[in-house]
């Protein structure tokens, strides 16, 4: 029987053509997928928490196409970040199991992704917002991709519950002009330049 009891999930695309600046033809996507769920360690200590992670990877193996969809397919995802509220009875390690369970699954699905997932991740009340940040899927030093999506909802995470988060970009910054290593410059192939 799985631990991983969902409440509710959350799918939010967003379309972004300008910050003021010259408007895009074709917006710049960026995506969410949130996930809140019963905290099945809240409340108390537990030492093996991996029954957890093996359960929450399976439910990432789940989710993780809804999003890719969502923002018109693989090819498209140039950017990615992942992120856990945990509710008030549960502790940070909780959410720190979002970072084997839904990272790896979400580079699995990204053919090009070598970079590291980045990610964040609070205990916090329900209706917390968390800034989830995002870089660049091969090399995590080209600045343009660099950015965030913030993910919530109102009524969660509950004292007893969890918010798992993945987020993709389908580009830069819509208006990124800041310099730095640029995305046809990747060249060492070690998921940084």
């Amino acid at each position: 029987m799985s631990l991983v009891k969902i409440r509710k999930k959350l799918l939010n695309v967003e379309n972004i053509y300008h910050e003021g600046g010259p408007v895009r033809d074709e917006p710049i996507k960026m995506g969410s997928i949130a996930v809140v769920l019963q905290n099945p360690y809240a409340g108390r200590y537990v030492e093996d928490l991996q029954p957890f992670v093996d359960d929450a990877t399976k439910m990432a193996n789940e989710i993780i196409p809804e999003l890719i969809a969502a923002l018109g397919g693989a090819d498209n995802i140039q950017a990615y970040g992942k992120g856990a509220i945990v509710g008030l009875n549960g502790e940070l390690e909780h959410g720190a199991i979002w970072h084997i369970a839904g990272g790896w699954p979400m580079r699995s699905y990204l053919p090009k992704a070598k970079s590291i997932v980045p990610a964040a991740k609070v205990v916090a009340t329900a209706g917390t917002r968390l800034p989830i940040p995002l870089h660049h899927i091969e090399a995590c030093y080209v600045r343009s991709h660099f950015s965030t999506l913030d993910v919530g909802v109102i009524d969660g995470p509950r004292p007893d519950e969890l918010l798992y988060a993945l987020v993709m970009s389908t580009g830069t910054r819509v208006h990124e002009r800041l310099g730095g290593l640029r995305a046809n410059q990747i060249a060492v192939g070690d998921g940084q330049r």
